[in-house]
């Protein structure tokens, strides 16, 4: 009897290849870890570097996510944030001689201080009237960084040189091994904390008040905490995003963190796909890999050829490359469904 039973339609629909979706997930999430544990052993050390510096800034664009994609409040400065954190680094590495792992979390105290007092007067400002100040910010910030009365901290136009720390224990890593698993380890830290943030209260809060602020205050939601709040933890992954690449590049200098750098992270929160958590790792390789890939296509023109690619990526994928991932693994399982 029993092995003429039939399997329930919904039981059927919930695999795909023998494979239940939750099991889909964690082997995928396998996959994941594989790769990204095992890079660094087969790449050279500047593809390493770039990896690293694609981590930082997955960091940065999730902290953009969370104020733009989930809360609504649009931001054209967060190089400004990203610019505290890896000066916030530099500082006490180079003044007072502190551990570069024990910089990590005060440049992200001071980010996430800098982003909820940005954010508190900036609760009168909606639209284009906050990426206008927020743009304001960005500009300013590399003057900011040249003035004389901060010479002695900053270094000036020269900026601060940062020594690149070793591996310890004795492991048997190089420099630029070493600097990605470390900042692997922190990037898997931070989006855990993202998503536990966002799958929760908080996270439904903050949709809450983009879709519809005045009903949000209706339901009971303090919007101008939650509004700040989402300022200052944004700044707070920015920084700590800020205070990575600074380790990573082992230099910062005003003209590092100009304008631009706040325009990619908006393109990378787009392209990676808005309101999302696991974009901003695609996000971040698009920012970090197309503008070589232009470079190498036109050295006369690349940020043509960059303008290009990201008109494609919006007109072909509007909703993000995660978007367009999901979109494929809902094909897959149809297909695979009716295989069955």
């Amino acid at each position: 009897m029993t092995g003429n039973m039939e399997v329930p339609a919904g039981r059927m629909r919930s695999t795909v290849l023998g494979l239940s979706r939750k099991q889909w997930r964690w082997l995928g999430l396998l996959g994941l870890v594989t790769v990204a544990v095992g890079l660094p052993f087969v790449m050279e050390g500047y593809r390493t570097f770039q990896f690293t510096l694609t981590l930082a800034y997955a960091i940065a664009v999730l902290g953009l996510n969370i104020l733009t994609g989930y809360n609504g409040q649009i931001s054209l400065g967060h190089g400004a944030f990203y610019a505290v954190g890896a000066y916030t680094s530099a500082i006490l590495m180079n003044l007072w001689g502190v551990p570069y792992w024990a910089t990590v979390p005060v440049a992200g105290a001071i980010s996430l201080a800098a982003g909820f007092l940005f954010g508190m007067p900036a609760l009168r400002l909606q639209g284009l009237y906050l990426a206008l100040a927020t743009f304001a910010l960005a500009v300013a910030t590399p003057q900011l960084l040249k003035l004389h009365a901060l010479e002695q901290w900053t270094g000036g136009s020269q900026g601060i040189v940062i020594i690149k720390p070793d591996a310890p224990f004795g492991l048997p890593l190089t420099q630029d091994q070493w600097l990605y698993f470390f900042t692997l380890a922190i990037t898997v830290v931070m989006f855990v904390v993202a998503r536990n943030l966002l799958r929760g209260r908080t996270g439904r809060a903050l949709l809450a008040i983009r879709d519809h602020e005045l009903a949000a205050q209706v339901m009971g939601i303090n919007t101008a905490l939650y509004k700040s709040g989402a300022f200052g933890v944004s700044a707070m992954f920015t920084g700590v995003a800020g205070a990575l690449g600074a380790i990573a590049v082992q230099f910062v200098a005003p003209d590092s963190f100009n304008f631009f750098l706040s325009i990619a992270f908006l393109v990378a929160m787009i392209v990676g796909g808005l309101a999302t958590i696991s974009g901003a790792i695609f996000g971040a390789l698009f920012i970090v890999f197309v503008p070589n890939l232009a470079g190498n296509i036109s050295q006369a023109a690349p940020w043509a050829i960059y303008g290009v690619f990201v008109i494609l990526f919006m007109y072909l994928m509007p909703y993000g490359l995660l978007g367009l991932l999901r979109r494929l693994v809902t094909r897959f399982r149809t297909v695979a469904s009716g295989a069955d």
